[in-house]
C-alpha cells in the first residue's frame, strides 16, 4: 500500500554511493512481505501483490499471493483459497491446486500470536565431529597394530605402510560419504559449507592414500619376492582375488579427483560434474570386496569383518534415509508447490512455495533448503537456496540470482509446479545473545540475512549491504521497511573501490559505519572473495573469530 504524498523518509537507511557521498535513503512505502499471516517474530509477514503493485516496481512473472500492508492488524483480506487440511495426519483433502489468480470473496485471517523465533546453536559442533573422525582413524591404526606382531626388513616395512594407507583409505571414503549424507546434526551444527570444504580436502587425502596404498603394496611385495615392480603388479592383478576390481575403483577415484580440481571445475558445467561424482559410489562398491578378500586384518578376524561391514552398512543406510526417503516423506506430508514467481530486479527473482504444516519443518531464519522443482529440465537436480523471508505455516520464499542454466530456468516456473525440498540445513542462524548485531551482505548474499534481519530483536541491528552497482541491490524496500519498523540501520555501499576511494570493507570503513564494532556479533554472507576480505577486516578491527558467523554456498 503506497504511502500518502509527503510521507516521511524511511528511518535508518543511508546510501554510500560513488560520486554522491552520504545521503539519506530514498522515500518509499512500507512494502509487502512474504507470508500469508503475521509471522511468529512480529508484523513482518505479508504477501506481495498478486498483480503488479501500485507505483513503480518489478512485474510479476507468474501469479503470487495477494498484497497486504506492513504492520499488525486484527484481520486482513486474502484471496479465497481451499481451507487448510486438519491436523494431525496426512489423511484428508489436501490444499487446492494453485493456479492463476482469480477474483473471489475475501475472508478474514486472524492475526497470529506473537512469539520468539527459535535461535541458538544446534547439536553438533565442528570440534566434536573432527574429534570423532580422528578417534576413528586411531581405531583403524589399532586394527593394523593388533594384527602385526613385528616388522622385519624393507619388504615388511613397505607392505605394512601399504596396509595402513589402504585401511585409512577404506575408512576415509566412508567419512567422505557420511559428511555429505545430509545428516541434520551435521548440516545444522557444522554447516553445509564447512562440510563441503572438509569433503573436498578429505577427498584429496583419500586419493593420495589410495595411490600410496597401491604403490607401497606392490613395492613391498616386489622387494619380498626379489622381483621388479611391473612383474609384481601383473602378478597381483592376475593372481589375487578382486585386485582388478580394486584397481578400477582406484582409477575411478583418481578420475573423480581430477575433475573436482578447481581448474577443471571452472571448465565444466555443474550438471556434468554432479553426475560424474556419482561414480564415487561405484568405486566404493568395487573396492569393498577387495578389502575382505586380500586385507590381512580381515581374512582371519570375524569381529574385524563385522565392525567394518557395519560401518559401511550404517553410512549407506543414512545416505538412503536422508537423501532419498526423507525428502519423499516431506514431499508427501507437506505437498510443496510453486505459488508464483516475482521479478525483484533484472536478474533476480523470488519464488513463492506453498505447502501445508510447514511449521513442522522448524526452519529458522538464515537456513536453506535443497530444492528440486519437478518441471521439464529441472527435476533431475536439486540446488541450495536460502529462505529470504521468515517462514510461515503455509508459505516459504527463496530469492535467486539468474546465473547459470538452472537458476535462469526458475523464472519460467508455473504455479502448481510440484517441489521436493530437503532441509532445512545451515548453521547461519542467530544466536541468543545480548550483543549488538552486524549483518554484512554482498550481492545476492542478502537473502539469508534479510530473514535474519526480520527476526532479531529491535533496535540492535546494523545491516551493511555491499554491491558494485546500485542496480545490484535487491529487496531494498523490504530492508528499509524492516529498519524503520524495528529501529535498525541500513548502509548501502555501492561502487567500485576506485570510485569509492578505497576498500569499503576495510577496518577503518567498517569502524566508521559501525561504532564499537568489536563488541558486535557479525553474520556474513556474500561471494567468496568478499567474504574472505570481510573476515580479515573484522578480525583486524578487533572482532573475535568466534563472533563472525558466515556460510558460503559455493558447493
Amino acid at each position: 500500500m503506497p504511502m500518502a504524498e509527503g510521507a516521511a523518509r524511511v528511518a535508518g537507511a543511508t546510501d554510500y554511493q560513488a560520486g554522491y557521498g552520504v545521503r539519506p535513503g530514498r522515500p518509499g512505502p512500507r512494502v509487502a512481505f512474504p507470508a500469508p499471516r503475521p509471522s511468529p517474530s512480529g508484523p513482518l509477514g505479508r504477501v506481495p501483490g498478486g498483480t503488479r503493485p501500485a507505483g513503480p516496481g518489478p512485474a510479476l512473472l507468474s501469479p503470487a499471493p495477494a498484497q497486504a500492508p506492513l504492520g499488525p492488524a486484527p484481520a486482513q483480506a486474502v484471496p479465497s483459497r481451499a481451507p487448510a487440511p486438519a491436523r494431525p495426519g496426512p489423511a484428508g483433502p489436501g490444499p487446492a491446486r494453485p493456479g492463476p489468480a482469480r477474483p473471489g470473496p475475501a475472508r478474514p485471517v486472524p492475526a497470529a500470536r506473537q512469539g520468539p523465533v527459535r535461535t541458538g546453536r544446534p547439536w553438533a559442533r565442528a570440534e566434536l565431529v573432527l574429534g570423532v573422525i580422528a578417534a576413528g582413524a586411531v581405531a583403524v591404526l589399532g586394527l593394523w597394530w593388533a594384527d602385526t606382531p613385528r616388522v622385519s626388513g624393507l619388504g615388511d616395512a613397505l607392505t605394512g605402510a601399504g596396509r595402513i594407507t589402504g585401511l585409512l583409505a577404506g575408512y576415509g571414503v566412508v567419512v567422505l560419504v557420511a559428511l555429505m549424507a545430509r545428516l541434520p546434526p551435521l548440516e545444522r551444527g557444522v554447516g553445509s559449507d564447512r562440510l563441503a570444504r572438509w569433503h573436498a580436502a578429505g577427498g584429496r587425502y583419500v586419493i593420495c592414500l589410495v595411490v600410496a596404498h597401491a604403490l607401497l603394496i606392490t613395492w613391498g611385495y616386489a622387494v619380498t619376492a626379489h622381483t621388479g615392480l611391473v612383474p609384481e603388479a601383473g602378478t597381483l592383478l592376475r593372481s589375487y582375488p578382486d585386485v582388478l576390481m580394486a584397481t578400477v575403483a582406484g582409477l575411478l577415484l583418481v578420475g573423480i579427483g581430477i575433475i573436482s580440481a578447481r581448474a577443471a571445475r571452472r571448465r565444466m558445467r555443474y550438471e556434468t560434474w554432479y553426475y560424474l561424482h556419482f561414480y564415487t559410489y561405484l568405486a566404493i562398491a568395487l573396492a569393498f570386496s577387495h578389502q575382505f578378500a586380500d586385507g590381512a586384518q580381515f581374512v582371519a578376524s570375524l569381529p574385524a569383518r563385522f565392525f567394518w561391514s557395519a560401518m559401511y552398512v550404517v553410512v549407506a543406510a543414512l545416505v538412503v534415509w536422508y537423501r532419498v526417503v526423507t525428502p519423499l516423506l516431506q514431499f508427501t506430508r507437506h505437498r510443496f508447490h510453486v505459488i508464483g514467481v516475482r521479478a525483484e530486479s533484472a536478474d533476480v527473482i523470488s519464488v513463492y512455495i506453498g505447502g501445508r504444516w510447514l511449521d513442522e519443518l522448524r526452519a529458522q531464519p538464515g537456513q536453506f533448503f535443497r530444492w528440486r522443482f519437478l518441471a521439464r529440465g529441472l527435476w533431475g537436480q536439486s540446488h541450495p537456496y536460502s529462505l529470504s523471508a521468515l517462514p510461515s505455516p503455509d508459505m516459504l520464499r527463496i530469492t535467486v540470482s539468474l546465473r547459470g542454466d538452472y537458476s535462469s530456468a526458475l523464472a519460467t516456473l508455473r504455479p502448481g509446479t510440484k517441489v521436493i525440498a530437503e532441509g532445512p540445513f545451515g548453521a547461519l542462524v542467530p544466536e541468543r545473545s545480548r550483543r549488538r548485531v552486524l549483518l554484512l551482505a554482498g550481492g545476492v548474499g542478502i537473502t539469508p540475512l534479510r530473514a535474519i534481519f526480520a527476526a532479531l530483536p529491535p533496535g540492535r541491528v546494523t545491516l551493511i549491504y555491499r554491491a558494485s552497482d546500485p542496480r545490484d541491490i535487491v529487496l531494498r524496500d523490504e530492508l528499509d521497511a524492516i529498519a524503520a519498523d524495528r529501529g535498525g540501520r541500513v548502509h548501502y555501499v555501492t561502487g567500485t573501490r576506485e570510485e569509492l576511494g578505497g576498500d569499503p570493507l576495510s577496518p577503518q570503513y567498517l569502524q566508521a559505519m559501525v561504532p564499537d564494532l568489536r563488541r558486535h556479533e557479525v553474520y556474513l554472507c556474500g561471494p567468496p572473495g568478499m567474504t574472505a576480505t570481510a573476515i580479515e577486516s573484522l578480525q583486524a578491527a578487533g572482532v573475535p573469530r568466534g563472533r563472525i558467523h558466515h556460510e558460503s554456498f559455493e558447493f
